[in-house]
């Protein structure tokens, strides 16, 4: 099978991005691994699909069809899986790099105001370019499993991760895939984790999570006079181990960092925008009206060339 492909990343949380438009190309896991392979393949932290969403209907994906009841206009399906050849729910980068993949293929217009939506197992999701060119996208509605209790208490699991002698407290943060956020002391703490393995997680999600280390940062102004939230962090993802960045992470640890703001500020306004700082970049977070989050950055499309799958 020759299959023609385009590189992208978002903050260097790169992607193998492959145009299925008429959406009769069958991905398995062993492909996937192969193509998202550094050393043996084409290399990426995962491999998007880009596929018509009534067709991924037909193949009996359920979400699709309840994508094309909720917004008709949403086309084309993103269908996300991570190097390891799994199926994912959501990648927060994927989607800007998606919406930058399909405006090369003339699918999109981002122009002028122009909106881009489009299917993902987490529902429809809507990509607008901002006044920096950066692309900006509704990441829908966020929750905390742990509800109340969790946000009143800051924590609702613990976290082992190599070389800690014992766990430390963590909140679980759902973005339609699952993520565990830990707070570190200093930037040196964060620098000096030991990421090779997965972090162990209790209790143990069932589906598991992607795990985000995070040090909150001091505040800054923003243009508009409000105060802007900073926090740096480093993500191991499920499927795929560190990554440079983290889109769903990037909000996750936000919202994270935000809730336990909101628990110890008193009177003190807490931001509702955050800047994260990642290995790879920097990509801005925003809370939305009606409980929805928004993550904007950078996308860029590196290369293109074709590849044969045995």
């Amino acid at each position: 099978m020759t299959l023609r492909f385009t590189k992208g990343h978002g903050t260097k949380n790169d992607f193998v991005l492959l145009a299925d438009t008429r959406g009769d190309l069958e991905l398995g896991a062993e492909q996937v691994r192969l193509l998202a392979d550094r050393r043996a393949g084409i290399g990426g932290d995962g491999v998007i699909r880009l596929a018509p969403t009534a067709a991924v209907a037909r193949a009996g994906e359920r979400v699709a069809d309840e994508v094309l009841a909720a917004e008709p206009e949403a086309i084309w399906f993103m269908d996300y899986r991570n190097a390891d050849g799994s199926v994912a729910q959501m990648c927060g980068n994927g989607v800007r790099v998606f919406a930058a993949f399909a405006e090369s293929l003339g699918l999109a217009d981002l122009s002028d105001g122009g909106e881009l939506a489009l299917g993902t197992r987490a529902g429809v999701r809507r990509v607008r370019k901002d006044a920096h060119g950066w692309y900006a996208v509704d990441m829908g509605p966020w929750s905390l499993p742990g509800g109340d209790a969790a946000a009143r208490d800051g924590l609702d699991a613990q976290v082992l991760a190599a070389g800690w002698s014992t766990p430390r407290p963590a909140l679980s943060v759902d973005l339609g895939n699952p993520h565990t956020v830990v707070a570190l002391p200093d930037e040196e703490s964060l620098a000096g984790l030991d990421l090779t393995v997965a972090p162990r997680v209790e209790p143990v999600p069932p589906e598991g999570t992607n795990v985000e280390l995070v040090v909150p940062l001091e505040e800054v102004t923003g243009a508009d006079g409000r105060p802007v939230g900073r926090l740096r962090m480093r993500v191991h993802e499920r499927g795929v181990g560190e990554t440079q960045s983290c889109g769903t992470g990037a909000c996750a640890a936000a919202l994270a960092v935000r809730t336990w703001a909101l628990h110890g500020a008193g009177d003190v306004p807490v931001p509702d925008v955050w800047s994260v700082e990642v290995p790879g970049g920097e990509v801005r977070v925003s809370l939305l009206p009606g409980g929805h989050v928004e993550l904007a950055g950078p996308a860029e499309l590196v290369f293109s060339g074709e590849t044969t799958l045995v």
